[in-house]
């Protein structure tokens, strides 16, 4: 169901939907990403950098759609791919992503 209402969202940016069209389609509960897990941040602990693998700890898979504050807006990403600060963040260095992440949702 979330691929449907993905590519229904992408059909009408394809299209050239005008805003109004494009805010009344249903925003999807998840969407398939890349992403880290908090609970894999020490995997590659004591390990020289050289021998730690990104695909160890990047996963892809169904993630759930934030639920969006009185002042941010989603925004359509059109492509995407595994770039240097992916890598980086992957591999906790040169600190885990997860603590300045938690620290910036509370504010």
């Amino acid at each position: 169901m979330a691929e449907s209402m993905m590519a229904e969202i992408r059909d009408a940016i394809l299209a050239g939907a005008d805003s109004a069209t494009i805010a009344k389609l249903p925003i999807p509960g998840s969407y398939r990403g890349a992403h880290l897990l908090r609970s894999e941040t020490s995997m590659f602990e004591g390990m020289a950098s050289s021998d730690k693998d990104p695909r160890k700890s990047l996963h892809v898979g169904d993630v759930p759609t934030p639920e969006l504050a009185p002042d941010e807006v989603y925004v359509a990403v059109m492509a995407s791919s595994i770039n240097f600060n992916t890598v980086w963040s992957s591999l906790f260095e040169p600190v885990s992503t997860f603590g300045p992440m938690a620290r910036l949702g509370r504010e």
